[in-house]
Order: structure tokens, then sequence, then C-alpha cells
């Protein structure tokens, strides 16, 4: 329970933190984004700007508007109770605009309410799976939800107030997009944003003792984006109970959005359940701050970026692996509409190799079209009557 003059006391303080705040660049969902009759999610990790979109959102609509931060220390022990005492302190107004408002029990019993009273709301959440579930007993129908990722190269452009070429872009691999970070590149901001994801978002929301264990399998997991694994080798490496301990922590992890978790392309549900999967993380700064393994691996980093571009756009992503190795498969409406091969730079001794992978993905899925994403080579031929593009990823990423 909190006080009623307490949280009197913290909205005072935010908005006059707010008042103070930069508004940051405009993010490139901000022209698209409206409050309706619907509710408006923002989900996605922490410090990624969610925060900022909202506010950004803010100074746009019109009407009187009210905004409270649940992360907010001086509340702490903020019960579902104390939600009325909220809505009396912040009084009527024509928007709500909650950030984290996952971090109390039964929040969308009390959305739900505003909702019906025909108010506009716009909440944020870091926790997939907290705002999934409630979404989809107390709210269905009645939201439409967002994920918010760091900044996308060209939203890194605008901010550093650099020109498109390789240069930036090598550069925006290597630092990723993370507005806090790039700021002043102190790395120290994305260490501490690991451990606050580690200890806030898991070992406490999940009550996991082994904090150490959980620690050593996720910088594992970091350091080899790109890579295939197993729940039994990580569960052996890392002396873990069982599979399904293993699971649950990627699961978690994944739900935080730190971690992504890539399927086997199979026909078959079964198999491609069992099948080997391989492992992302949410941002190439973020990687490279948190693993020594990246330090002259420019093509991990590449294909970690890829995946993130296609992940913002997509929900059906794959890979593909029979004799060969293709490392993207878009899938839309049960349908294959693109296979897209990752290589920082094509050369004679690997231009076979990544040919083969993308050129069996093409038979396999019967597509005339396949890419070869470089950093900054282009090209076009054929081979075995596909159509191969060489795309420079300079130009590519949006």
């Amino acid at each position: 329970m909190v006080l009623r003059s307490d949280i009197e006391k913290a909205v005072l303080a935010q908005k006059q933190f707010l008042a103070k705040r930069e508004a940051g660049i405009d993010r490139d969902q901000l022209n698209s984004l409206t409050l309706s009759e619907v509710i408006l999610i923002i989900s996605g990790i922490r410090r990624c700007g969610k925060s900022t979109l909202m506010q950004q959102l803010m100074t746009l609509s019109s009407g009187s508007s009210a905004f409270f931060n649940f992360e907010d220390p001086r509340i702490f022990g903020f019960e579902p109770g104390d939600l009325n005492k909220l809505a009396e302190v912040l009084g009527e107004v024509d928007s709500y605009f909650f950030d984290e408002i996952q971090n109390v029990e039964r929040w969308e019993v009390f959305i739900r309410n505003l909702h019906d009273h025909k108010k506009q709301i716009c909440i944020t959440g870091s926790n997939a799976s907290l705002l999934s579930r409630e979404l989809g007993t107390r709210l269905t129908g009645r939201y439409i939800q967002l994920e918010l990722f760091p900044f996308s190269f060209g939203e890194y452009l605008r901010y550093k107030k650099e020109e498109r070429q390789p240069k930036s872009f090598r550069d925006y691999l290597q630092h990723g997009g993370f507005p806090e970070y790039l700021k002043n590149f102190n790395k120290e901001i994305l260490q501490q944003l690991f451990q606050d994801i580690i200890y806030r978002d898991v070992l406490v929301r999940h009550n996991i003792r082994n904090a150490r264990t959980l620690i050593d399998m996720t910088l594992f997991l970091i350091s080899n984006v790109g890579k295939e694994y197993s729940l039994n080798k990580l569960r052996n490496s890392f002396d873990i109970g069982s599979t399904n301990s293993v699971a649950g922590y990627i699961s978690w992890l994944e739900d935080t959005y730190l971690l992504f978790s890539l399927p086997r392309f199979s026909w078959f549900a079964r198999r491609m359940a069992i099948n080997p999967k391989k492992i992302y993380t949410i941002d190439t700064g973020f990687a490279n701050a948190n693993s020594l393994s990246f330090t002259n691996d420019l093509g991990r980093l590449f294909e970690n970026a890829v995946f993130i571009a296609l992940r913002k756009k997509h929900r059906e992503l794959y890979y593909f692996k029979e004799k060969n190795e293709c490392d993207f498969v878009v899938k839309k409406l049960d349908k294959i509409t693109n296979v897209i091969q990752v290589c920082s730079e094509v050369h004679a001794d690997n231009l076979d190799r990544e040919i083969a992978g993308l050129e069996e993905a093409l038979h396999f899925f019967d597509l005339e079209e396949g890419i070869i994403l470089t950093i900054e080579q282009q090209d076009t031929f054929e081979r075995s009557g596909k159509k191969i593009k060489i795309v420079p990823a300079w130009q590519w990423f949006d």
C-alpha cells in the first residue's frame, strides 16, 4: 500500500521531470500512431525509448492528459488497491499515459474501466508475456500493440546527424541503437541494462535462486548469436536440472526482448519444435558491451542486425538447413516470400558456399529470386535459372 500523499508527490515530481526532459528524435512509428477508441500498447526492451515515444505522442494529442510511471521508487509497494487513489490524484482527463504498468497486478481491470468510460489510453511495458496474458483475457479486441526496438539505422543517422554511407553503417553495427548509450558510448550503461533485466525482470519475477547459472547461460547465448543451440547441450554445459528449466529460462529472457530464438524451417510443426534453434540478441551494441567475442567478428554482428531488422517487420522468420544453409526465410500468410543470405563481404573463397545455401532454398521454396546482403557490395547474376541479387545493407536497412 502507498499513501495518497506519496502518490501526489510522485505525480508532481514526474510532471516536473517530463517538462524538463528532452523530446529526442521522432521515432519512425510516430507519424502512424494516434490515440483512438482502442488502447495503444507500446512494448519493448528497457531503455529502448518507449517513454520518449509516449511523451512525443502526448505532445501531439489534443485535450487534457495525465502521465504516471509505475517504476518510480517513491511508490515502492504500490498495490492494485492504490490504483483508485492514483485515479483520484490524476483527476478527470481525456487521455491517460501509463509507463511500465505491468508491474501492478490486475492492472488490466483498471485500464478496462477507464476504457469503458471512453478515455483514450496509452501504456508501455517491457515484459511481453505479462502484457499478452492480461491483454488476451480482459482486453480482447480493445487494443492495438506496437513493439518498439532500439534505433533503426535511419533513426541512428538522424540521432547522430550523419550521412547514410558504408562507414556510418559499420559504426551502427558496432554501437547499436540504444539512445542513452549513443550519447557518450559508455559501455557501463549497456552492462547495467543487462543486470537490470536479469535481476528485475527474470530472477526476482520468477523467484530464481541460482543467479550465477542464469547469468552465465545468458552471456554464453549473447556471445554465440547466429549459432544453433539445443536445450540438452545447455543443460549439460551449465549443470541445470532439466531441459524444462532451460526452456523456462530462455522463454523468460525472450519475454524481456533480450533474446530471440529463430527456428529451423520445416513444414512439420513437431519437427520444427525439436530441431535446434538459432539465438540472436536485441542489439549489436548491447552484444558488444556484454561479450568479448565480437571484437573482430563483424560478420556475426551484421547477421544479428539483419535478424532484428527482419523481426521488426515479420513475426514468422526461420532459417533453412538441408544440405546447405540459408540464413533467413520470411513467411507471410502460409507462403514463403523471401530468402536472404547474409555475408559481410562476398569474395572468391566464400562465394560458392553462400550461393549454394541460397540456391538450395530458392529451389526448395520454388522462388525465382533471392538476396545476399553484404555491407557495401552490389551485383546481380543468375545461377541454375534463379536470379541472385547482392544488395548493400547500408542501402537496404531502414
